[in-house]
């Protein structure tokens, strides 16, 4: 299965980051691509409100990216926001969730960003609610789980959503930047491949500063560095901090023989 990871800048306004959706889904299948993977917070980059643009799963803007789907008969994969609890400290008194929108021919699945980003001074808490279930899906003979960002610290996830079966797990992200951090995401992405004997397809927001934007400060808005990553721990392919677009030919075979040469799956033990 031939997939694509669309690194992008989203800003403010939902409807022109769907536009921008819409063109790189575009590229996408020109290239080949059965699937197109876009980073977390496509619908509104953060450093700005959520609860005001916060929907559900049927609502316009996942509409608009199933809509994208179905026209080009390719999955989509691209991080939202939908409504969380009625009270809070986001905008409004209400929180959201961080959620991830997988949709396309024979696809359809939300997942809610387990662990929030409580750390480096920024409290995603204060405004999102967690979710509490791995999710994986099915597409193009192959398994895959979701994650988002902040998830890739946590290798249990990434080993719940194997032994449901994912061969590949999708993590979608808009790191923050700060010393080390890209150094961070493509260890920890080597990492969660290496734990889950799983391909990981690391979609992270574009670097506002590449395009000579100011990184809003304290806000999680991207440093790049999207990334193919074997069951193995091989780095496949990889992008630098500007918007860009990588492809990468999956193989569940390349899974299986991965798991035969280090079966940490099968020797892991619960304490």
């Amino acid at each position: 299965m031939r997939v694509a990871l669309a690194q992008i800048i989203s800003g403010r306004d939902p409807a022109a980051n769907l536009s921008i959706l819409e063109r790189e889904a575009q590229k996408a299948k020109t290239g080949g691509a059965a699937m197109v993977v876009f980073p977390e917070a496509s619908m509104r980059a953060f450093g700005n409100s959520l609860t005001d643009i916060a929907e559900p799963l049927d609502g316009p803007w996942a509409t608009g990216v199933r809509s994208i789907a179905a026209s080009l008969d390719l999955v989509v994969v691209a991080g939202m926001f939908t409504p969380g609890s009625a009270s809070g400290a986001g905008a409004g008194g209400g929180k959201v969730r961080n959620t991830l929108l997988a949709t396309g021919p024979g696809v359809e699945a939300g997942y809610d960003k387990v662990h929030l980003f409580d750390a480096f001074g920024f409290l995603e808490s204060d405004t999102v609610d967690p979710g509490t279930e791995p999710v994986t899906f099915d597409a193009g003979g192959l398994t895959f789980g979701l994650a988002t960002c902040y998830d890739i610290r946590f290798p249990a996830l990434f080993t719940a959503n194997a032994e449901r079966g994912a061969e590949v797990n999708i993590v979608c992200a808009s790191w923050a930047s700060g010393p080390g951090k890209v150094d961070q995401w493509r260890l920890l992405a080597r990492a969660r491949a290496l734990d889950s004997t799983t391909y990981v397809l690391a979609c992270g927001q574009g670097d506002p500063t590449t395009q000579g934007a100011t990184a809003k400060p304290g806000a999680p808005t991207g440093v790049g560095h999207s990334a193919v990553v074997s069951p193995l721990g091989e780095v496949l392919d990889e992008l630098d901090g500007a918007p860009g677009m990588l492809f990468a030919d999956l193989e569940p075979g390349v899974v299986q023989e991965a798991r035969q040469r280090l079966p940490v799956l099968a020797n892991r033990r619960d304490f």
